[in-house]
C-alpha cells in the first residue's frame, strides 16, 4: 500500500481555505472510525443472526465475510479520500464520479434514513439501557401517551424517548460550539467504549471460558441447530442455503460495522487530510473488524449457541456477562452501552452534518445549511441534522393483533443497508471511472490492491444485495424505493441549482 511520505513535523491546527479548522490529527480521525462503528449493534446482533445460521462456523464466518467487506471498501475509499479531501464525504465522490444527480440521491437518502435513523436509533438505545440503571425510564412510561395518526401507526413521547430526545439536543449542541468539544466527547467515550469492548472479550475468553460451550460450539462447527429458515423452504440446511443465509444476515453485521467512512465527512478539518484519511480509514476499520470477530468468538466461548440464539431482548453480551458475574452482568453492560451508543452517537452528528453543509453548498439543500458559524462548524447543518433525528424518535408503530408498540425509525433501520449498499457499489465503482476520466489528477495514495481488491467488494456486495432482494424483499425494496423518492426532490432542487 502506498503512502505519502509523512511530514518531519506534524501540521498546526490552521484554518482550512473554506473556514472550518484542521484541529483533528490522525490519532483523532482513526477514533472518529471506530466511534462512528461501534455503537450497540455488536452487543445485539449476533443473537438473530445465530438463529438463522445455526452453527458457530457460520456465524463466524458471517462476521469475517462483513469484516473483509469493510475494510477492502475502507481501503479503496482511502484513494478517493485522498484526491478529493474536503467536507461532504461520498457525496462528493459520487457528486464527481457521475454527476450531481447520483450525489444528490445519496445525500437524500443519507439525511431522510441513513444517517437520521441511525442517529434516532442509537439515541433510544442509550435509554433503553439507562432505563436498566434507572426503571422509570422506559418506553412504557408515557408523558403524552400513544395518539393513532392511523390503524399501524401513533405518536409518543415516553420517558425513554425524551431521554433520547435530550441526549441528541447536548451533542448536537456541544458540537455546535465548536470542533474542540466534539472531539473531546469523541476521545474520551471512543476510548472508553473501545476499553469496555476489548474488557468483554478478554473476560469471556479468559474468565467466562465455559468448557461445554466450547465443546459444543467448536467441535461440531458447520451442523445448523435450531436454524431458523429466511423464506419457506429455504434455509441452512443446504450448502446453497447456508451461502444465501449468511449473505442475508449481512443486515445484522454490516449494520453494526456502518459508519466506518464517516470521518470523509470531516475531511476539511483534518490535519494533512491526503495521508491522514486513508491511514484512519484503514486503521480504524481493521482495528473494529478484529474487535467484532474476537467479541463473536468470547461470546462462542462462554454461551452454548443455543444460550446466543435464545438471549433475552438478543442481548447476547448482557447474557455473557452475567455468565461470568450473575446478578451483576446486565448492569455492567447497560454501563458499557451506554457509554458505546452516547460516543457513537457524537460522531455520527459530528460527521453527518457536514454533508448536509456540502450538500447546500452545491444548492442542493438547503441554503442557510450551507454557512459555518462563529465556532467554524456548519451550525444549522447540525439543527437541521438534530431536528430531524429528534422527529424520528417520536413515531411509534402499532401492531394490532398484539396491542404492542415499536418503533418507525426500526422500520426504517431494515431498509439502511439495502439502500446503503447501492450507494457503496457506486462509489467504489466510482474509483473506477475516476480513474478512467481522470488518469492525471493527483492522487497521494492509490487504493490497496487496485482493481482487484476494490473489484472484489463490488462483487460481494453485489450479491449480498440481490440475496436481500430476492429473499427479504420485504425490507429491501422499500429501501430502494427511498432512494428512488430523491428523484422528483432533485427535479424541484435542480431550477434553484441553475439559478
Amino acid at each position: 500500500m502506498k503512502t505519502p511520505t509523512p511530514d518531519v513535523t506534524p501540521p498546526s491546527p490552521t484554518r482550512a481555505e473554506p473556514g472550518f479548522v484542521r484541529g483533528l490529527s490522525l490519532f483523532d480521525a482513526v477514533l472518529a472510525v471506530a466511534g462512528a462503528m461501534i455503537g450497540s449493534g455488536i452487543f445485539i446482533v449476533s443473537a438473530d443472526m445465530a438463529r438463522h445460521i445455526g452453527s458457530s462456523g457460520g456465524l463466524l464466518v458471517a462476521w469475517a465475510l462483513a469484516g473483509v467487506l469493510t475494510i477492502a471498501a475502507a481501503l479503496s475509499y482511502g484513494e478517493l479520500a485522498a484526491m478529493m479531501p474536503h467536507a461532504g464525504g461520498m457525496y462528493i465522490y459520487l457528486r464527481e464520479a457521475f454527476s450531481p444527480l447520483v450525489g444528490f440521491l445519496y445525500g437524500w437518502t443519507f439525511f431522510a434514513v441513513i444517517q437520521g435513523g441511525t442517529i434516532a436509533a442509537v439515541a433510544v438505545a442509550f435509554a433503553r439501557f439507562t432505563g436498566v440503571l434507572v426503571p422509570w425510564v422506559a418506553e412504557g412510561y408515557y408523558l403524552i401517551p400513544p395518539i393513532h395518526i392511523s390503524q399501524g401507526y401513533a405518536v409518543s413521547l415516553s420517558t425513554a424517548q425524551m431521554l433520547a430526545i435530550l441526549s441528541i439536543a447536548l451533542l448536537t449542541w456541544t458540537n455546535a460550539r465548536g470542533l474542540e468539544y466534539g472531539k473531546l466527547v469523541q476521545t474520551v467515550f471512543t476510548m472508553a467504549k473501545t476499553t469496555a469492548l476489548l474488557g468483554l472479550i478478554v473476560l469471556g475468553i479468559f474468565v467466562g471460558r465455559n468448557s461445554a460451550a466450547v465443546a459444543a460450539n467448536f467441535s461440531d462447527w458447520w451442523t445448523p441447530r435450531n436454524a431458523e429458515p429466511i423464506s419457506a423452504g429455504l434455509g441452512a440446511a443446504t450448502l446453497l442455503g447456508t451461502l444465501v443465509v449468511i449473505c442475508v444476515v449481512q443486515t445484522g453485521s454490516l449494520f453494526a460495522a456502518d459508519s466506518w467512512h464517516d470521518v470523509t465527512f470531516v475531511a476539511d478539518e483534518v490535519q494533512n487530510p491526503e495521508r491522514s484519511l486513508p491511514l484512519a480509514l484503514g486503521i480504524g476499520s481493521v482495528l473494529v473488524v478484529i474487535l467484532y470477530f474476537l467479541a463473536n468468538v468470547s461470546y462462542l466461548m462462554t454461551l452454548p449457541l443455543g444460550a446466543i440464539q435464545q438471549a433475552p431482548s438478543d442481548r447476547v453480551a448482557t447474557a455473557t456477562l452475567e455468565a461470568i458475574f450473575p446478578g451483576l452482568g446486565a448492569i455492567l453492560m447497560a454501563m458499557a452501552i451506554m457509554v458505546s451508543t452516547f460516543g457513537c452517537n457524537n460522531t455520527l452528528i459530528l460527521a453527518g452534518a457536514r454533508a448536509f453543509y456540502a450538500m447546500a453548498k452545491d444548492k442542493l439543500f438547503f441554503k442557510p445549511v450551507g454557512v459555518l458559524n462563529k465556532a467554524h462548524v456548519p451550525g444549522r447543518s447540525l439543527l437541521a441534522q438534530g431536528i430531524w433525528a429528534c422527529f424520528l424518535v417520536l413515531p411509534r408503530t402499532y401492531d394490532t393483533a398484539t396491542g404492542k408498540y415499536g418503533n418507525l425509525y426500526s422500520n426504517l433501520l431494515d431498509y439502511i443497508i439495502s439502500s446503503a449498499l447501492i450507494f457503496y457499489i457506486l462509489t467504489i465503482a466510482g474509483l473506477f471511472r475516476l480513474r478512467n476520466i481522470r488518469p492525471d489528477a493527483e492522487r497521494p495514495y492509490r487504493a490497496f490492491g487496485y482493481p482487484i481488491v476494490p473489484a472484489l467488494y463490488i462483487l460481494g456486495a453485489t450479491a449480498i444485495l440481490i440475496a436481500l432482494a430476492v429473499y427479504k424483499p420485504s425490507t429491501t425494496w422499500p429501501g430502494f424505493i427511498i432512494v428512488l423518492l430523491g428523484l422528483p426532490l432533485y427535479v424541484l432542487v435542480k431550477p434553484a441549482r441553475s439559478s
